[in-house]
């Protein structure tokens, strides 16, 4: 797969940097890993701009700040499992495959785990595992996680999720109702209990629970 041009690329990493995406090895995964090949249709000329865009089954690619801030604050390392919960276009997968020892990304919509499963097998990440299944109750056969990351937003971090966290794991998940402002929360299980950091003001899709239609 070709990817952008030097300047389109440079211009694209700029963009991260100064919304606040400062990480060397988030940006190296964001720098690896093409946005190009997860935009289809009559988007895919605006895959390299700094915004959110449609996909399939109703729901969208984040903006690419946002993936990276998202990264930034799981301060995944190479030794960690991480979950996904909304794979969507598989971006955000494939950017925490390069950062991560084992990645699980499940999804409600059959089309979209199916159509993102191609693309990691084109771009050759054998390290991420894709799933159709309800999110909301996390992966219990593969847990715990050390990382989860959440890409809908719930009303309040999903308790099953939390239980599949490991000690001094880390979450990061939008908290809101889905038609209002929501927040990026930052949660860390402790030996005390869980710590909330707020991290922004964002907008993402609503977590729902059971399958997709086109499952």
């Amino acid at each position: 797969m070709t990817g952008p041009d030097p300047e389109t690329k440079m211009q694209f990493l700029f963009a991260l940097r100064s919304r606040g995406v400062t990480d060397a090895q988030v940006l190296d995964a964001m720098e690896q890993i093409d946005r190009g090949p997860f935009v289809r249709g009559i988007f895919a000329e605006r895959a390299y701009e700094d915004t959110p865009l449609p996909i399939a089954c109703g729901q969208t690619i984040s903006q690419p700040s946002v993936v990276g801030l998202m990264t930034q604050a799981l301060q995944v390392s190479p030794r960690d499992t991480v979950l996904e919960v909304g794979t969507g276009s598989g971006y955000q997968a494939a950017i925490l495959s390069k950062l991560a020892r084992r990645v699980y990304t499940i999804d409600r919509h059959a089309r979209l785990v199916q159509e993102a499963r191609a693309l990691f097998d084109a771009l050759s990440l054998p390290n991420v595992t894709s799933l159709v299944g309800d999110g909301s109750f996390g992966l219990p056969d593969q847990a715990p996680f050390d990382r989860i990351i959440v890409t809908a937003a719930a009303e309040d971090p999903p308790g099953p999720l939390l239980a599949q966290l490991k000690p001094g794991g880390i979450m990061v998940v939008p908290v809101g109702q889905s038609d209002a402002v929501q927040t990026l929360i930052r949660v860390r299980k402790t030996q005390a209990g869980l710590e909330y950091d707020e991290l922004r003001p964002v907008r993402f899709v609503p977590l729902l629970e059971g399958l997709g239609k086109d499952t």
